[in-house]
């Protein structure tokens, strides 16, 4: 169970790593953490008239791959999906909304961060 707290403390560490980048670079936080079914959003940002769902992502070392290279294709479709039901909670229509799914990738302990924009594409 400690094990478990600490990656989760561990992650939203990262995630307000990730929101304060992102703030810096003008974005807004709308919300973070929303969970649908099969998927969570880990931020909500807006970038002038866009929304942005923001995938954050951790790697202690590059022993594993890229941070970014973690967010399968499987993974993909169910952030598509929270999305998706996001909006819809919102009132939002996605043929009628900016929107974009970023990754931020955080390597070394914070020591560098990665923001890929248009990470993820629909299809």
């Amino acid at each position: 169970m400690a094990l478990l707290l600490s990656k989760r403390s561990k992650g939203q560490q990262f995630e307000q790593m990730a929101a304060e980048y992102l703030r810096r670079q003008g974005l807004s936080l709308i919300g973070k953490n929303f969970l649908a079914r099969g998927g969570e959003l880990d931020l909500i940002m807006k970038e002038s008239s866009t929304i942005v769902f923001v995938e954050v992502k951790y790697r202690n070392s590059q022993n594993y791959g890229h941070a970014a290279e973690s967010v399968t294709r499987q993974k993909q479709h169910r952030l598509i999906k929270a999305a998706n039901w996001w909006m819809l909670k919102q009132g939002l229509n996605a043929d009628a909304t900016d929107f974009r799914f970023d990754v931020v990738a955080i390597h070394s302990n914070g020591s560098h961060i990665e923001w890929i924009k248009n990470a993820i594409t629909e299809g």
